[in-house]
């Protein structure tokens, strides 16, 4: 039998009174590809923390073994130098570096007190040709895209001795073809002796890469089993509890009269000012309505909707009317007064405070709701509104006093979410609503959306998952390359549809 190469033992942690690691107990071989799945605040990621040394030996209970020998790690340093590595949810990289200073940031290589940068470009070019990621050692991270800022983080992880992987949510920010250099990655390490925990709410790449999963709920081990042995729906009914017959609900909503209408939107590239983003654009938009926009990446999907909500970075022109008004949209404000509210898609650079406590962001935009003529606030009606909107969106946490920033990405996001209702929004944009969320989770969102849609509120949904576009919207958008490709009813619309659309050269309907 191949000896383990880790074990936890009994781990307990708690924040306060709250358990959110409660007596887990796991093992792994090396080689071995373990699945850790579990709704956002089941425990997850506290407990990679643990292992990792975030949360350093004698702040929680229990014991850890790696590679025959007790664990005793008072920083993340500590577990790195053991061969332990973690691949955060949320991205860790400096915007304003380059891709080379990233990946070797407190490890850089010198020679005689210099910096060698010979050998580091090298060295970075040779684990950039490995993600098959094709930009300059020299660029600066802000300049990528998310699905590229996540595979620098790859890299970066590959650039230390590895002896087990910690993958936390590593392609919600990747595409299709991304997702699979990275399964790629991960079987090439498995080849080579090198252990990895994949945490994800994409159950289909759990099947596929995963030799055992493991399920953790409400801080507690409900059973590892062989990954060949168990289904999408066990996974499920482990991780809620219970068994979901659908995943999108289907509720009839009545479609309205039209309430916006956008003609001719063009965007340019913040910086390089000859680049269109968006090209010529136009669609309208119904109460009660749930419009999806699809596209590949760098179709402009994002870009249009900050233009509506006022927060795109670059010039953009074209025609925007809110109930058959013309309107001038310039900032988030404007945005906001004429019904608008947007779910952004990088939730932790634009939908949150991360030092400021959960209730706080819920009622951040809508403080004027709670304000008196002074500007005094009135905390009672403020903390009211808090629990009604944490209860309604399920939002977990020990207290609504608790820095955001502390919370599950799937919790953050609820809180967004909840925000965005506390402005009682007419038309509510959600751009990739439920990146990094789990099944339950996503099925609670889901049925929001179409409770929202029966209220009359208008909504557009961009995600990079299609199924979740073909299960919730009434009508898609496909977009490409700035331009829109397509407009269709989505009566028997296929994943393979979309796809063609967007890759035809002409626009149809």
């Amino acid at each position: 039998m191949m000896a383990r190469l880790l074990e936890m033992k009994n781990i307990t942690k708690l924040f306060g009174a709250v358990k959110a690691v409660d007596n887990v107990s796991l093992s792994l071989e090396p080689g071995e590809v373990m699945s850790l799945c579990g709704e956002n605040g089941s425990g997850k990621s506290t407990l990679m923390k643990v292992l990792c040394g975030l949360y350093p030996t004698g702040s929680y209970q229990g014991h850890i073994f790696f590679a025959g020998e007790e664990l005793r790690a008072t920083t993340i340093r500590d577990t790195e130098r053991k061969g332990i590595v973690i691949i955060h949810q949320e991205l860790a990289l400096v915007r304003q570096m380059t891709v080379m200073e990233n990946i070797f940031l407190g490890g850089e290589l010198t020679q005689r007190g210099v910096l060698d940068a010979d050998t580091m470009t090298l060295r970075c070019q040779t684990l950039l040709e490995q993600v098959r990621l094709d930009v300059s050692p020299e660029t600066r991270v802000g300049e990528l895209g998310l699905g590229q800022q996540q595979l620098v983080e790859i890299a970066r992880a590959l650039n230390k001795q590895v002896r087990l992987l910690i993958l936390d949510e590593p392609t919600a920010s990747l595409t299709e073809q991304e997702t699979r250099v990275l399964l790629d990655i991960i079987r090439n390490l498995r080849n080579h002796g090198i252990a990895c925990v994949y945490i994800s709410h994409k159950l289909n790449e759990v099947k596929e890469i995963s030799d055992t999963i493991c399920v953790i709920r409400d801080g507690q081990h409900i059973g590892t089993r062989r990954a060949d042995a168990m289904s999408e729906d066990d996974i499920i009914t482990m991780m809620v509890g219970r068994e979901l017959t659908s995943l999108y609900p289907v509720e009839p909503h009545p479609v309205g009269e039209e309430i916006l209408r956008v003609e001719n939107l063009t965007a340019w590239h913040p910086v390089n000012r000859t680049i269109k983003r968006v090209d010529n654009l136009s669609f309208n938009l119904r109460r009660g309505e749930i419009l999806g926009i699809a596209g590949l990446v760098g179709a402009g999907r994002t870009e249009t909707v900050q233009c509506l909500f006022g927060v795109w970075p670059g010039r953009w022109e074209g025609q925007v009317y809110v109930n058959g008004e013309a309107v001038r949209i310039t900032d988030c404000q404007h945005a906001i007064a004429q019904g608008i509210a947007m779910v952004p898609e990088d939730r932790k650079k634009d939908g949150i405070v991360p030092v400021m406590g959960v209730g706080k962001n819920i009622t951040l935009a809508a403080l004027g709701q709670f304000s008196s003529a002074f500007s005094v606030v009135d905390e009672a009606r403020e903390q009211q509104a808090i629990g009604e909107a944490m209860a309604r969106l399920k939002v977990k946490t020990a207290s609504p006093e608790l820095a955001i920033g502390h919370l599950s990405g799937g919790n953050q996001q609820k809180a967004v979410l909840a925000k965005c209702l506390l402005l009682n929004p007419r038309i509510l944009i959600l751009d990739e609503p439920t990146r990094g969320i789990d099944i339950g989770a996503k099925y609670e969102i889901y049925k929001l959306i179409n409770q929202l849609a029966q209220q009359g509120i208008a909504i557009i949904v961009i995600s990079s998952e299609l199924p979740e576009v073909l299960g919730l919207s009434d009508r898609v958008l496909v977009m490409h390359q700035g331009q829109l490709k397509a407009d269709l009813i989505n009566r028997d619309l296929t994943q393979e549809k979309i796809m063609e659309a967007a890759l035809r050269s002409e626009h149809y309907a």
